[in-house]
């Protein structure tokens, strides 16, 4: 059967592509290619992450937070405290796991709303993260640890300037993992019976509090493997700038992509796709006439557009159904 939901992010990411192209030359470049694909990455894995979230029906606004905390702890545990990597690394995504399991134990055991228990992990997590740092910036330098880097920045060239590089790697087996949890596995279909009807999930025997935790350690643990990729990405990073506003780009590409805020929907490739479609806009912007000081204004206006149309075509097929 046909994904009408995934044609259309299809049809909107072609639509977006043709135009830019047609207003600057390079933007089919190899170059540039690899830099959206290799932006898509990045915000490809967080954006799972909220979606794994989102499909029960909650949200996480603690994401970017969440990356900038776990990011900046590994240039710490390493150049500052002197950590071996093989150790910082568990660590820090255990960090992450850890945070995610917060979250799920708030909001099942006491039934407090997601909006309020990720809020406040926004605010409380950047707080730390800029306390343990005082406001520095913290990097890898160009010592001991500069190898590591080279995790983001190897390139396995394929042709006309584009290459293949390992966060694209990364992402690809991030999708297919989830998409197969998501439709494969019992677990799977547990998450999205919830996110419809949590209530009659529950009675019919499912565990509907280990599932909401699983869905919250999911989208933490996304979100520190994204903040190692962004720290490795920049040669290290600073906690008033690392990760900001990376919770709105993930909600924003798992919500284009075909993940109901009510709950009960979702679809990996098309998650994949709607933060690539962020990507393509980002690069459209800068390439284009258009001023950068626009940026969010465009993409605020693609993602209302596209929420308004997905409305507008859910109440007329209730209309025919009603009809026939």
């Amino acid at each position: 059967m046909i994904d009408r939901k995934l044609l259309g992010i299809v049809a909107v990411l072609a639509a977006v592509v043709v135009a830019a192209s047609l207003q600057s030359s390079n933007f089919l470049s190899g170059g540039n290619l690899e830099t959206l694909l290799y932006r898509t990455s990045l915000y490809g894995i967080i954006s799972i992450g909220a979606a794994f979230v989102i499909v029960t029906g909650g949200i996480d606004l603690s994401i970017g937070s969440m990356i900038c905390l776990v990011g900046l702890s590994l240039p710490y545990l390493t150049v500052g405290c002197g950590w071996p990597v093989v150790v910082a690394v568990p660590v820090a995504l255990g960090l992450s796991i850890a945070l995610g399991w917060f979250h799920g134990f708030l909001v099942t055991r006491l039934d407090l709303q997601p909006f309020v228990v990720t809020l406040c992990g926004l605010l409380l997590y950047r707080g730390i993260a800029r306390w343990i740092t005082e406001d520095r910036s913290l990097g890898f330098g160009t010592g001991e640890y500069s190898w590591m880097t080279d995790l983001v920045e190897t390139r396995w060239e394929i042709a006309g300037g584009f290459a293949i590089r390992p966060p694209m790697l990364l992402l690809l087996a991030v999708a297919v993992a989830s998409s197969l949890f998501l439709t494969r596995s019992i677990y799977g279909r547990y998450l999205l019976a919830l996110g419809r009807n949590r209530e009659a999930t529950r009675l019919s025997g499912i565990r509907t509090d280990r599932m909401v935790v699983v869905a919250y350690v999911v989208c933490a643990g996304l979100a520190g493997l994204g903040g190692l990729l962004f720290v490795l990405d920049g040669n290290g990073g600073k906690a008033t700038s690392l990760g900001n506003f990376y919770e709105l780009y993930a909600i924003a590409g798992a919500v284009l992509g075909g993940c109901s805020l009510r709950g009960g929907e979702a679809s990996i490739p098309g998650v994949v796709l709607g933060a690539a479609l962020m990507q393509v806009l980002w690069s459209a912007i800068r390439q284009t006439d258009l001023s950068t000081e626009l940026e969010f204004a465009v993409v605020g206006g693609v993602i209302l557009a596209w929420v308004v149309a997905e409305e507008l075509l859910r109440r007329l097929g209730r209309r025919r159904r009603a009809a026939g």
